[in-house]
């Protein structure tokens, strides 16, 4: 696993240990980021179930303002942390270690706000994704900037709902096992 595109382009990341964690390729990764590239510059972006860290620290490699990476399980939060240490990061982010519901509520009791929300629960957690997206597109809605966009990474042959509370989806990118769905508020 490395770093596509970048300050830290072609570096090397740790993965956590065993099975539990399973990282976003790095084929979907620049997939994912040929897309946001207009919107990365400047962004908070908020990686959820943000296991090596990867996702959050193409963002910042490609010029994010801020990563904000919510990860309860140990061995990913020492993965996330010697990625960032090995790379010398030492600042436009935050790490979030706890379950990713407290987390939002702890962000959107700050006024944080989020340019762009990527979310990868394990594919066997599958009410994860549901009960994230509606808080997102619900009571923790001003999470999310003006413009936001959230997107989950999921298994290709598990369709995620169209609408959660006010986010609306408006792509579906397929690659592999893997595919990106793609949400916005509604507008109004």
């Amino acid at each position: 696993m490395r770093v596509i595109a970048g300050q830290y382009r072609s570096r090397v990341l740790q993965a956590p240990p065993g099975f539990d964690t399973r990282p976003t390729s790095d084929r979907l990764r620049e997939t994912l980021f040929n897309v946001l590239t207009p919107r990365i510059e400047g962004a908070i972006f908020l990686d959820l179930y943000a296991g090596s860290g990867a996702v959050g620290i193409e963002a910042l490699s490609r010029g994010a303002e801020q990563a904000i990476f919510v990860e309860k399980a140990e061995p990913a939060l020492r993965a996330i942390r010697t990625n960032l240490a090995e790379l010398g990061i030492k600042g436009n982010y935050s790490l979030e270690a706890r379950n990713v519901s407290p987390a939002l509520k702890r962000l959107n009791e700050t006024a944080q706000h989020a340019d762009l929300v990527f979310l990868d629960p394990p594919y066997a957690l599958e009410k994860e994704y549901a009960t994230t997206l509606n808080q997102l597109g619900g009571e923790y809605r001003n999470l999310l900037a003006p413009e936001a966009i959230v997107i989950a990474e999921h298994e290709k042959r598990r369709e995620l709902d169209p609408l959660y509370g006010i986010l609306i989806r408006y792509r579906t990118l397929k690659q592999g096992d893997a595919a990106l769905s793609f949400y916005r508020a509604e507008p109004n």
